[in-house]
């Protein structure tokens, strides 16, 4: 069962001051009071719980975000910041006795700069846009979470975001360049810039996937690709899961880094050709998509060798694309795969734990036994290529007990993860979602020094607070909340 922090009652007791003077920062329709105006921000996509915010402030230039957050600091008010809230992990979810911080305001492309191959962007414009923006020059922006017609890219720094093709493009952090930040005082950084190295500390690497506990981005610089050449799919077909996870491992294994590479179970291509028929083939027990680019000659290379390699491991069927048509038609089902699985069940917890390749048939087996043990299914979909996995466990929340079996299922997930020597998170963040799993990964020791880089920003634990660290307490050494192997009396969090 999920917990945080109490409201703090001197918070509550001051909001009309704290309302009052954030009027004096923002225009009046950018500040959200009423309550059923703040119902809209109570949970992001991570669904199961939620919680009212004190007040939405949507502030539009970076002076107002430099105020709100020395507001904030002088009169102690918590910061929630929110881009897109599709945070699956609950990054995002507010809290009763904080400001929650909009940045959907922010929704510019401030820069293109082809010379240089970047962009300098508003954290709240939507990944797809980035590359939309490019686009008619023949560039686009590498990393494609599945939600990168919604997800903001400033949400995406915050949480280290991928997608299908982070296997040989890299996760966000490979992505950009610089950054501009707000800190808890209101002070503005900039981290980084349009050029390739920054000397020092790499402080821009540290912000990048912080999950909005050390400031809040302002700007991003986002490099920008030239696109391949030629770009061709491969769906092939297993008759098991561990056949497709060998073929996987034996394809990286030759030296080869796909595009991108992809897996579904049978649950999933079920659910996916109910929902928008992709011509999967329904007899199998799993696919993978693998996509191969570059230079003409090469690719064309590439998939012969990739298709030798299918038919090696075993596979059942394989098929090629001819046309950038088929090859967007192969990824359609999986950009796709999350809405699907509501054909099979109303409700689902999708999770994000990455292992080592070579443990993925084990993995898989392990979590379908687990799943099992609470009677319910987990249809899975994922990285292949990085052991990136997201397990869907499938729940009826209408169900009494439905919601705490996918729970267990989840956590339970996750510790088999870091056993097998992988983490609890790859592209999704801690959040509150696995926060009292960070236990599983690191000692207190390591949970301290970790600690101590969020009090070097916000001493006080303002910004995002609840989020990424377990539970907590006063430590005077640190001036802020600290990790303890203690319980809490926090109450229960409400969940929908």
């Amino acid at each position: 069962m999920l917990i945080m922090p109490a409201p703090e009652p001197e918070i509550l007791s001051r909001r009309d001051e704290l309302i009052a003077r954030l009027r004096d920062i923002l225009p009046a329709p950018n500040l959200i009071v009423d309550e059923t105006a703040r119902r809209a921000y109570e949970c992001d996509a991570f669904t199961m719980y939620r919680a009212l915010p004190l007040v939405v402030a949507l502030p539009e230039t970076v002076a107002q975000v430099s105020a709100i957050l020395s507001l904030a600091a002088e009169m102690n008010v918590k910061i929630v910041p929110r881009g897109a809230g599709t945070s699956l992990s609950g990054g995002s979810m507010p809290l009763e006795d904080g400001i929650l911080l909009g940045m959907s305001k922010f929704n510019r492309v401030l820069e293109i700069d082809y010379e240089n191959r970047c962009a300098r962007v508003q954290p709240g414009v939507q990944n797809l846009a980035i590359s939309r923006a490019v686009e008619g020059r023949g560039f686009y922006y590498a990393p494609d979470p599945s939600s990168q017609i919604a997800c903001s890219i400033g949400g995406n720094v915050a949480e280290n975001a991928g997608g299908v093709h982070c296997l040989k493009y890299g996760l966000t952090t490979n992505n950009i360049l610089g950054l501009e930040v707000v800190l808890m005082g209101g002070e503005v950084i900039r981290l980084g810039g349009k050029h390739l190295d920054s000397e020092a500390y790499d402080l821009l690497g540290l912000m990048t996937g912080s999950e909005g506990l050390l400031g809040v981005v302002t700007e991003v610089a986002v490099r920008i690709l030239q696109k391949p050449a030629v770009a061709r799919g491969l769906l092939v077909g297993f008759q098991s899961v561990a056949a497709g996870a060998r073929f996987v491992g034996a394809v990286i294994a030759r030296g080869i880094i796909p595009g991108g590479m992809e897996m579904m179970d049978q649950k999933t291509i079920h659910a996916v050709e109910r929902f928008q028929p992709c011509g999967y083939p329904r007899d199998a027990e799993a696919i993978v998509i693998v996509e191969l680019d570059g230079a003409q000659a090469e690719v064309d290379h590439l998939v012969g060798v990739v298709e030798n390699i299918a038919r090696a491991e075993g596979a059942t069927s394989t098929k090629i694309s001819h046309s950038e048509a088929e090859r967007l038609q192969f990824w359609a089902g999986r950009k796709n795969a999350f809405p699907a699985v509501s054909c099979i069940k109303p409700d689902y917890l999708c999770m994000d734990g990455t292992i080592p390749r070579a443990r993925l048939p084990e993995v898989l087996e392990g979590m379908d036994e687990i799943a099992k043990r609470e009677g319910l299914q987990v249809a899975n979909v994922f990285h292949a290529g990085d052991g990136n996995l997201h397990p869907l466990i499938l729940y009826d929340a209408s169900v009494p007990g439905d919601v705490e079996r996918a729970e267990r299922v989840g956590f339970d997930i996750l510790r088999l993860c870091v056993a097998v020597g992988g983490v609890l998170t790859g592209e999704h963040g801690v959040g509150v979602e696995k926060r009292d799993l960070m236990g599983e990964m690191f000692n207190e020791a390591d949970l301290e020094q970790q600690l101590r880089v969020k009090c070097a920003f916000d001493s006080m634990n303002r910004l995002n607070p609840g989020k990424v660290f377990p539970t907590l307490h006063r430590c005077a050494e640190f001036g802020m909340m600290h990790v303890s192997g203690g319980k809490t009396a926090f109450p229960d969090l409400p969940r929908f």
